[in-house]
């Protein structure tokens, strides 16, 4: 058990190939901060912290901010991050819009923290195609694509349908009144015709990338 109390699961990256990670969003800023503390010694291994809003990182002491990456917009912060991994075990992170990028650099910064090689490809969203079919050969290049998308979430779909690498989408709870804070958008991406689409929670990048990390764990050729 962590100092903090907490109870980490120290056996996972033997198990199934990842890190624990800490998901901040309503724990308490003392335990918060002594976890942080604890994890930020260089002594201590790597830890992610999803969720970390700023206003609640803005309130740690500066000597603790100083040994952090904390990242406003995707609310994730690590001290350090893993081993750097194959440069070719790669991810595309393509979002339909600017509004995703909270979602979508969730999962960008989670590939950093991981170790993989992502390239993020924004506002690519299907209301002008060219953007996405002028961006399509560099996305094609990557080993998995990460789909992030809200309203009618329609980028899964037609994505699906131009790609042959893995395709893990994201629904996100961007949109007015009938998009339900994302069900319409994981509706959509769960009734896609185009086959072989894994879909994950409601803006869970994080989710997504681990699910990302699987795969590329499984590519990568042992030593």
């Amino acid at each position: 058990m962590d100092p903090s109390g907490v109870l980490f699961d120290h056996d996972r990256p033997g198990r199934i190939g990842l890190p624990e990670a800490v998901f901040s969003e309503g724990k308490p800023f003392g335990v918060l901060r002594e976890l942080m503390e604890n994890f930020g010694k260089k002594e201590s291994r790597p830890v992610l912290f999803t969720r970390l809003s700023t206003e609640v990182f803005g309130a740690l002491p500066d000597s603790l901010k100083a040994l952090y990456d904390h990242d406003p917009v995707s609310r994730t912060a690590f001290a350090r991050p893993l081993p750097a991994r194959d440069p070719d075990l790669n991810v595309a992170v393509v979002s339909a819009g600017t509004s995703d990028a909270p979602v979508s650099r969730e999962a960008a910064r989670t590939l950093e923290y991981l170790g993989f090689s992502r390239e993020l490809f924004e506002d690519s969203g299907v209301s002008a195609l060219w953007r996405l079919s002028g961006a399509l050969e560099k996305i094609n290049a990557h080993k998995v694509i990460i789909v992030v998308a809200g309203l009618d979430a329609a980028l899964a779909s037609v994505l699906g349908g131009l790609t042959p690498r893995p395709v893990i989408a994201v629904p996100t709870s961007v949109g007015y009144g009938l998009a339900r804070g994302g069900e319409s958008a994981l509706a959509s991406m769960l009734l896609s015709c185009s086959p072989g689409i894994a879909v994950v929670n409601v803006d869970n990048g994080y989710g997504a990338a681990c699910a990302a990390a699987r795969i590329l764990n499984q590519l990568e050729t042992p030593k």
